[in-house]
C-alpha cells in the first residue's frame, strides 16, 4: 500500500465510489471538489495496486493557529480492518506537527459507534457537549437543527 497527497483527479474517481462506500448512503455532498483543489498539502490517497482504497481530507486552521481538522475519512469497504485509517490519521499527525500545530479536531455523528471507537483507540477524548446519547456526550444541533455532534480533540505530543 502506497500512501501519497491528494491530487485534483483523485476528486472525479472518489465522487463516483464514495456513496457506495457507505452502503448507499449520500455522502457526495460531505467532499466537495474544494478539499481537493485546496487542501492537497493535508489530505492523504491510500492506494493499493493503483487503486484508491482510503483517504482523509484534513486542513490547518485559519483561526486557531495551534489547531488542525479533519474534515472526512473513508476506506473502501473491502479494505477495512486493516489499519488504514489510522495509517492515514498518523501521516496527517505527522504533517501538521512540522507546521506547530499541537491540537486536532473532528467530529462524527453520535450513531457512528465505529467512528467514536476508532477515535478512542487514537487517543482522541470526547469533548464535553450539552447532551448524553448512548452514554456518549454531545453537541446538540452542531451542524443544525437535528444534527447532533461528537466533538473529539487530541493533544499532539
Amino acid at each position: 500500500m502506497e500512501i501519497r497527497s491528494l491530487q485534483s483527479s483523485d476528486y472525479d474517481v472518489l465522487i463516483m465510489q464514495i456513496n457506495d462506500w457507505w452502503g448507499g448512503r449520500d455522502m457526495a455532498g460531505m467532499l466537495p471538489k474544494l478539499f481537493f483543489n485546496h487542501f492537497k498539502n493535508t489530505g492523504f490517497i491510500a492506494e493499493e495496486e493503483g487503486e484508491i482504497v482510503g483517504f482523509l481530507i484534513g486542513f490547518l486552521s485559519q483561526d486557531q493557529l495551534d489547531e488542525a481538522y479533519i474534515h472526512f475519512v473513508g476506506v473502501h469497504p473491502d479494505y477495512r480492518k486493516k489499519s488504514i485509517g489510522q495509517i492515514l490519521y498518523e501521516n496527517f499527525f505527522n504533517k501538521v506537527k512540522k507546521v506547530d500545530r499541537k491540537v486536532v479536531r473532528c467530529i462524527t455523528s453520535p450513531v457512528n459507534k465505529t467512528s467514536i471507537a476508532f477515535h478512542q483507540k487514537l487517543g482522541f477524548i470526547i469533548e464535553q457537549g450539552d447532551e448524553t446519547i448512548d452514554g456518549v456526550s454531545v453537541k446538540a444541533n452542531y451542524d443544525g437543527f437535528g444534527n447532533d455532534r461528537v466533538l473529539f480533540k487530541k493533544e499532539l505530543t
